[in-house]
């Protein structure tokens, strides 16, 4: 991806991948992970999100490998998968933040 294209074959799976990172709840789930691992149970008590909601937002940020699962007996624990996830958040925050510090200045 040298030229600055997205080749099309990828777009779509792209597009899924931001489209599973653009929930704050899913956002909540990772920023807890970055910390480390933490079992289903401590996820919902650090988000205030319920068990079932929580389960479904870690089905989803394993399915598009976000996050990674592992069982010890019934306990259920996950961890990021990749941390590069993080330098897409800074990215964005970082903007945020210079769009919040514009918008202030006009508005003084």
């Amino acid at each position: 991806m040298k030229s600055g294209r997205i080749p099309s074959a990828l777009l779509d799976q792209l597009a899924d991948r931001f489209k599973a990172l653009a929930e704050p709840s899913r956002l909540a789930i990772l920023s807890t992970l970055h910390a480390g691992e933490r079992s289903v149970g401590d996820l919902v008590q650090a988000t205030g999100l319920g068990q079932a909601n929580a389960s479904k937002h870690l089905d989803v940020l394993r399915r598009y490998g976000f996050v990674e699962r592992r069982k010890h007996g019934l306990r259920v624990f996950y961890r990021l998968a990749d941390r590069e996830v993080f330098r897409i958040c800074d990215l964005m925050c970082g903007r945020a933040e210079r769009r919040r510090g514009g918008a202030a200045a006009e508005s003084a």
